[in-house]
């Protein structure tokens, strides 16, 4: 009997395989690592704080012995007394009590030297004591008894026996700091070879597990990814509608069942693409047999085969009546659109004519060049015709000139322009063109009366929003008034800005009228003044889209400063059109800069 090595035993055989060795690498890893722990954590828990405290000791040690010379040379009270005594009552009682904790870990050997290093200590402190301490006590010990100082003096002097005892207890500290040195590289060597005992089977492993796996992963290949490739391939051409050579190798597993299955379904839609195609000919009498009884795609396609032949016959009546209607429809559209595009021209060419209408009633070059020699006009409508006007006049004494910003743009501001230029001119001849505010209170009356704002029944919101200035032609004494428009001042490289009321013409609180601010500036030769609308501020463009802003208008004014007006002109529109790239004007845009 033939052995079926199914896909499962495949994969578990081979999986089983890299899971052992994997586990035995975990393993050797886990014991080495944990027994790495284990000396690092004696290393930090006893051999270096066991190094540290006896260092401390020895500097104990040695600093008591310069205590000592300082108790000898003093006559008086010193700290140093104070410190030797405390060392010999405090300190090194704490430091002998931390060092006997740690040597319990030691070797016997170690805790024998210790043991040694104790009794010489507890000599040098005694002849301390016998030699100095008790022969010191007061002045009088220092004045009466010479003797005892020079006793002491050679004691603790080279060759004198707390000298030895001191040097005795040096050299013991020393001992046993090196034996703990060399306990912990003992330890680390032990450590490192195990990490080189680790690193070797990690080597040997690796690459057994990479050969390993390159069989495993070339065996996988040949028997179990080549047969789905080829299946896939198939099914890919299947769903593309192409169908395979020739029949595919079956084999004895998973896969060779499937690769059956895979060729019953390719034969049988094979002959349920030849029916289709019979059909799809015309040819309704082709014969066709369902795969099984449970064939809902064949039975589907019998059924097609008898309602196609069926529908073709209604839908020849159907495309004779729907031709005609379709050319009855064209017919319709093309008037329809002969009309639109009629309409169209004649509304483009009456705009046409109410900007030549609008432009008649703007103040032409040569009255702007007679009354403010020095001086420009920036005026870009957004459409054909414009919300925004501007507008100059004068009497015997003064000149004025006006930027004016309308509800809207296009056609309703271009309305409202005509009415603000309107009530301007029949402000200025009602006000006597007294000043600035005088005249945006006439206008301010006069549009409300004109568009009936007062009425309880008005839906109007429509207004605008202007800047005038006054101009005496010998005291150069400026007058300004705004309705939210501004006036920029540039002075010595500075802009200074005098703020508009804020409320536009054409607009009421609590039915009683809004009075405007006379603001008089005394200006000085070399001045610069501008009023605007807001259409140049608030331009999209730029990297990011975004508006122009106030404050990079009056940046640009301040680089512009320095070169004529008409320079000014032209940098203020080379910088719009640099900003607005491919945006679209939002805006009109209306500038006047004026020089005195």
């Amino acid at each position: 009997m033939k052995i079926r090595f199914t896909i499962g035993k495949k994969i578990g055989t081979g999986f089983g395989i890299l899971i052992v060795l994997t586990m035995i690498v975990f393993v050797t890893t886990y014991f080495t690592l944990s027994e790495s722990k284990r000396i690092n954590d004696e290393i930090n828990s006893i051999n270096t704080p066991s190094v540290k405290a006896l260092q401390e000791l020895k500097f104990s040690i040695l600093e008591s012995r310069l205590f000592l010379e300082t108790w000898v040379g003093a006559f008086k009270h010193h700290e140093d007394k104070e410190r030797l005594i405390n060392f010999r009552r405090e300190e090194y009682p704490e430091l002998k009590k931390k060092i006997k904790q740690l040597s319990l870990n030691w070797p016997d050997p170690h805790q024998d030297s210790l043991q040694n290093l104790y009794e010489t200590i507890e000599l040098l402190f005694h002849q301390q004591t016998i030699d100095v301490i008790d022969m010191l006590q007061t002045f009088e010990d220092y004045e009466e008894n010479p003797f005892a100082v020079l006793n002491a003096n050679g004691s603790i002097e080279e060759g004198g026996e707390i000298y030895r005892l001191t040097y005795l207890a040096m050299s013991q500290l020393n001992n046993l700091i090196i034996l703990q040195k060399e306990a912990a590289d003992s330890h680390t060597a032990s450590m490192f070879k195990s990490f080189d005992s680790l690193e070797m089977l990690v080597v040997y492993l690796g690459n057994a597990l990479i050969i390993i796996g390159i069989v495993i992963a070339f065996y996988t290949t040949k028997t179990i990814v080549d047969p789905i490739i080829r299946l896939k391939k198939v099914a890919v051409k299947l769903g593309r509608g192409v169908f395979p050579a020739g029949k595919m190798k079956e084999g004895n597993d998973e896969i060779g069942e499937m690769t059956a299955a895979m060729n019953n379904v390719v034969s049988g839609l094979k002959r349920t693409k030849d029916f289709a195609n019979a059909v799809g000919a015309g040819n309704f009498e082709k014969e066709y047999q369902p795969l099984s009884s449970k064939d809902s795609l064949g039975h589907a396609l019998l059924k097609m085969r008898d309602d196609l032949a069926e529908n073709e016959r209604i839908l020849e009546e159907k495309v004779k009546q729907r031709t005609a209607e379709v050319v009855k429809q064209k017919e319709e559209i093309n008037q329809q659109r002969m009309q639109i595009e009629e309409y169209f021209v004649q509304v483009t060419d009456s705009i046409k004519y109410a900007k030549k209408i609008q432009e008649a009633i703007l103040p032409p070059e040569s009255y702007v060049r007679k009354l403010l020699p020095d001086s420009f006009i920036l005026y870009r409508p957004k459409d054909i015709v414009s919300g925004d006007f501007y507008w100059l006049g004068e009497t015997d004494e003064k000149v004025f000139f006006a930027a004016v910003d309308c509800t809207g743009h296009g056609v309703p501001g271009a309305f409202m322009s005509i009415v603000g230029y309107n009530q301007l001119k029949q402000a200025i001849i009602t006000s006597g063109g007294s000043s600035p505010a005088e005249i945006l209170n006439h206008l301010n009356k006069g549009v409300t009366e004109t568009l009936h704002q007062k009425d309880a029944d008005s839906t109007s919101k429509d207004g605008m929003d202007v800047a005038i200035c006054s101009l005496k032609k010998g005291s150069l004494e400026l007058e300004y008034a705004g309705a939210f428009n501004p006036l920029y001042l540039l002075r010595d490289g500075d802009i200074e800005q005098i703020k508009a009321d804020k409320f536009p013409i054409g607009s009421f609180v609590n039915d009683a009228e809004n009075k405007f601010t006379n603001n008089k500036i005394q200006l000085q030769k070399g001045d610069q003044i501008y009023i605007f609308s807001d259409g140049y501020a608030d331009q999209f463009g730029g990297p990011r889209g975004k508006k122009f802003m106030y404050k990079r208008f009056r940046d640009l004014l301040i680089e512009l400063s320095n070169k004529d007006l008409s320079e000014q002109r032209e940098g203020l529109k080379e910088s719009l059109f640099d900003w607005m790239q491919e945006e679209e004007q939002v805006d009109d845009i209306l500038v006047i800069g004026v020089r005195v």
